[in-house]
């Protein structure tokens, strides 16, 4: 063998034949390296020596062409020295075609490959087929060139499968291949269509920063293990409708420029499309997602497509922006679905959707009308921004709206049956099992401006009123309950308590349930739900007591009215002592002018005080008589008669009798309704009467305004 030549800049490590150079331009010629024996590459022997190279190979030898370039019948030769007669097939043992040029045909077909299979930097200048062959050990095609068609479809790579920087100008066909290790396709560029439809990737598929200019199918395609396709490049559509992922999925940072399609998708561990951006439709229909599944920061450009998908963990939404529709009809999610600051630029709905965990929407903003339909356990819309008119048509869930903004009407409303699809099946919710019942429950309005706000058969035992502007504007519509008061008789120290029926605020109970003497029954404040004192409260109660005066429902602003009477009289701040006296005493006697039976019983009671102090001081023993007495002349003449009446006196002997009593149920009977009696009455009993006439007309009247209040629409 000659000794090596020198190596030329950009010459390869190797001896190379260097057929063709010119030493005074310093041309490199062929970079074919040393057939085995010689001093030229296979392609440049002479006729004789490389017959006698070729006859000299078996099936399963191991080659060295490094730099050789291959015209279709030179690659044919070599591959039928090296056929096994058994199968009729190629069997190579190390196959070392590092920058080799294959200027025709280069057909592997069903070829096997037992050593290490080297392509880096070889160029395919017309078809690179490999179907249904076979690599034992690793395969490099590193930075390799496929300039007409590269078909690997059924191939079986049971070692490292490195494809890194190769370009393929034509389609690449990986059907039905089987990666037993690792694919790496980083930084590859496919410039035609790539099918790996049904591929099987044992190993870790790497994908990263790999642009697809045409069409990439991956349909019905397996990863078993990671799938990593962060920051490639889709240009034309993209399908891996039916694949699985075991293992993770990254599409971090991805671009998707065109259509993609994730239709009937399984991902079995976590799914990445962190900051990816979707230029086009971005179809996920009916997929499952087992793992977590983060969008975090993704772009939708156009309508996203999750209708019938299924989330088993957390759903990741933060910071995704949709400029086009945001379908989420049917999904399912089995844990949280979180779209904390995502933006809705044209999303005219979302969902109807099942959440038996949280749907969280946080600091999302949506620009224009929207419906929302969720069944689920929670709804967060704290900080939300709603630029358009907005609906909210829930089931099951308790929602946190505390400083929302929205200047056009928001409607928050119960669903009562379940929702149904535009085909008109029900949505189903075995998501929802285990959830008490339908009723949406409002948790909080802190910080909202209620002017545009309206409420329908919602839940608001528990809602945080404290801090709401324009609560008075709030329109409540259909059944929204509120909480209660304790019920039954309660001890409290040595005196008995029972407070009277009303609706009250959660704040309210709050309060009362951290006073020592409370009574039980009043729901203590929940973590992070903060104080409120009487102070705060009243003017609340006010708000919401003319809400239901401008909604025409005057028994329902009457117990707000009772609510913000005790809280001023129990505000020891903002209400002075006399008023909080005079405020006890209205309390007393008819319950802020509200309860018609207290107002009655103190006027029975007043009245039987009355009747008993009449019959015993009131009423005279006798009528009193009348005397004439006069002088008469004795020659006759005018008689002057003076007329006089003794005064009543009370009676010696008994004075409960049935005659007194009769007496005195007329005269009190007589006073209720502010008349005199025109009964002789001793000094005490007139005294009597006069309180009489000016206390039980008054409780009268008291009565008469609780139940007018309780019936006046």
């Amino acid at each position: 063998m000659s000794t090596p030549q020198p190596l030329m800049p950009g010459a390869p490590s190797w001896p190379y034949c260097a057929h063709g150079a010119d030493p005074d331009t310093d041309a490199i010629g062929c970079r074919g390296i040393h057939a085995p024996g010689h001093t030229a590459c296979l392609a440049h022997l002479t006729d004789i020596d490389r017959d006698a190279y070729l006859a000299g190979l078996s099936s399963g030898n191991d080659i060295d062409h490094r730099g050789t370039p291959f015209t279709q019948l030179l690659l044919n030769a070599l591959l039928d020295a090296l056929r096994d007669p058994a199968t009729g097939h190629p069997h190579l043992g190390i196959a070392r075609f590092d920058s080799a040029t294959f200027a025709g045909a280069a057909q592997f077909n069903s070829a096997t490959f037992t050593g290490l299979a080297d392509f880096n930097r070889a160029t395919f200048e017309d078809l690179a087929w490999f179907p249904s062959a076979t690599f034992k050990d690793s395969v490099w095609f590193i930075s390799a060139s496929f300039q007409g068609a590269a078909g690997f479809s059924s191939a079986t790579f049971e070692e490292t499968a490195g494809f890194d920087s190769a370009t393929f100008e034509s389609e690449a066909q990986f059907d039905s291949a089987t990666f037993e290790q690792d694919a790496q396709f980083p930084s590859a560029t496919f410039k035609y269509s790539a099918w790996f439809h049904s591929a099987t990737f044992k190993g870790h598929a790497r994908f990263e920063s790999t642009t697809f200019k045409r069409s990439a199918w991956f349909g019905s395609a397996t990863f078993k293990d990671s799938a990593l396709f962060v920051s490639a490049t889709f240009e034309n559509i993209a399908g891996f409708d039916s694949a699985t992922f075991e293992n993770v999925a990254a599409f971090r940072t991805a671009t998707f420029e065109n259509g993609i399609g994730f239709k009937s998708v399984t991902f079995e561990d976590t799914a990445g499309f962190d900051s990816a951006t979707f230029e086009s439709d971005a179809g996920f229909d009916s997929v499952i997602f087992k793992g977590d599944a983060r969008f975090d920061s993704a772009t939708f450009k156009d309508s996203a497509w999750f209708s019938s998908a299924t989330f088993m963990g957390d759903a990741r939404f933060d910071s995704v922006t949709f400029k086009g529709a945001a379908q989420f009809e049917a999904a399912t999610f089995e844990s949280d679905a979180q779209f904390i600051q995502a933006v809705f630029e044209r999303a005219d709905s979302l969902g109807p959707l099942v959440c038996s965990g949280r749907v969280v929407l946080s600091g999302a903003v949506f620009s224009g009308p929207v419906t929302l339909s969720f069944a689920g356990r929670r709804v967060e819309c704290r900080r939300t921004r709603w630029s358009s008119t907005a609906e909210l048509r829930l089931r099951y869930a308790t929602v946190d709206f505390a400083h929302a903004v929205f200047e056009y009407p928001l409607t928050i409303a119960a669903e009562p049956d379940r929702f149904l699809l535009p085909d008109g099946r029900p949505v189903g919710e075995q998501a929802c099992v285990g959830i008490p019942d339908v009723a949406v429950r409002l948790a909080s309005l802190r910080g909202v401006d209620a002017a545009h706000l309206v409420l329908a058969d919602v839940d608001l035992s528990g809602c945080l009123f404290t801090g709401t502007v324009h609560l008075d504007q709030l329109r409540l519509e259909g059944r929204c309950s509120f909480a209660e008061v304790p019920s039954g008789l309660h001890w409290r120290r040595w005196r008995p308590v029972r407070f009277t029926q009303r609706h009250a605020l959660a704040e309210e109970h709050h309060w009362r349930a951290r006073q020592l003497a409370a009574g039980p029954g009043w729901n203590a404040a929940a973590l992070g739900a903060g104080h409120a004192g009487p102070a705060q409260l009243a003017p609340v109660y006010r708000a919401l007591r003319k809400a239901f005066e401008d909604g025409k429902n005057e028994p329902g602003a009457a117990d707000f009215y009772y609510g913000e009477m005790e809280m001023r009289r129990h505000d020891r701040t903002g209400t002075s002592r006399s008023e909080r006296g005079l405020l006890h005493g209205y309390w007393l006697l008819s319950g802020y002018g509200l309860r018609a039976s207290r107002a009655l019983g103190w006027l029975v009671a007043a009245m039987l005080v009355t009747i008993l102090l009449l019959m015993g001081f009131g009423l005279p023993g006798h009528s009193p008589k009348h005397e004439a007495t006069g002088t008469v002349p004795p020659r006759g003449g005018k008689v002057t008669f003076e007329i006089d009446k003794e005064d009543p006196q009370n009676p010696i002997g008994n004075r409960i009798t049935s005659e007194r009593f009769e007496k005195a149920l007329n005269v009190t009977l007589d006073s209720v309704v502010f008349r005199s009696s025109g009964q002789d009455l001793t000094t005490a009993g007139t005294y009597i009467e006069m309180a009489s006439r000016l206390l039980e007309p008054t409780l009268l009247a008291l009565a008469v305004l609780a139940v007018r209040g309780r019936i006046k629409r």
